[in-house]
């Protein structure tokens, strides 16, 4: 593991917008500027909190937390990490873990657990690996597909609609 960076955790701002789309297209991903105008809409509602890792001044990844999860089955129950991002060039570097920490001690705040869904192709084993070691376990309900679980021997794509949903236990936050 590469050495851990000095880095800022705090909200998301217009300018980031912009910082990371610029980001998602090095790595060869499209922008996603709607969704990230929305989040920023969503965040200064307070539907949705959203922080974002800086690192000397750029942004390195963000992190969403909604105050209950909207699909998948903990919808309703728990909050939930629904979207979580670390640029490439800042990976393993203790920035994916910095944002879950801020995430995971904000939901501590209202409940006793937190949920994520994780997609199931190789494009996400950094995250998989990273939500194990941090004490997330499988909620038992199976593989999920296009928000419903996959029953036995039904057909799917291997996509980003392909998830299994991931729950951890909290401490009770102190701040």
């Amino acid at each position: 593991m590469a050495s851990k960076m000095p880095m800022l955790i705090r909200p998301m701002t217009e300018k980031d917008i912009a910082d990371i789309d610029e980001h998602f297209t090095e790595q060869g991903w499209p922008a996603r500027t709607a969704v990230l105008q929305r989040y920023l809409s969503e965040q200064n509602s307070g539907q949705q909190k959203v922080f974002v890792a800086e690192v000397e001044g750029q942004v390195a990844g963000y992190v969403t937390l909604l105050p209950l999860a909207l699909a998948g089955p903990f919808i309703g129950q728990l909050p939930e990490i629904s979207d979580f991002n670390v640029f490439e060039k800042y990976q393993r570097r203790g920035v994916g873990s910095a944002l879950l920490d801020v995430a995971e001690n904000m939901a501590a705040h209202q409940s006793s657990a937190v949920s994520l869904g994780v997609g199931l192709h190789a494009g996400y084993g950094p995250a998989q690996r990273l939500y194990i070691k941090r004490g997330y376990v499988p909620d038992g309900s199976g593989v999920w597909y296009q928000d419903r679980p996959l029953p036995m021997n039904a057909t799917s794509l291997n996509n980003d609609d392909l998830v299994l949903y991931l729950s951890k236990e909290l401490k009770k936050s102190t701040s």
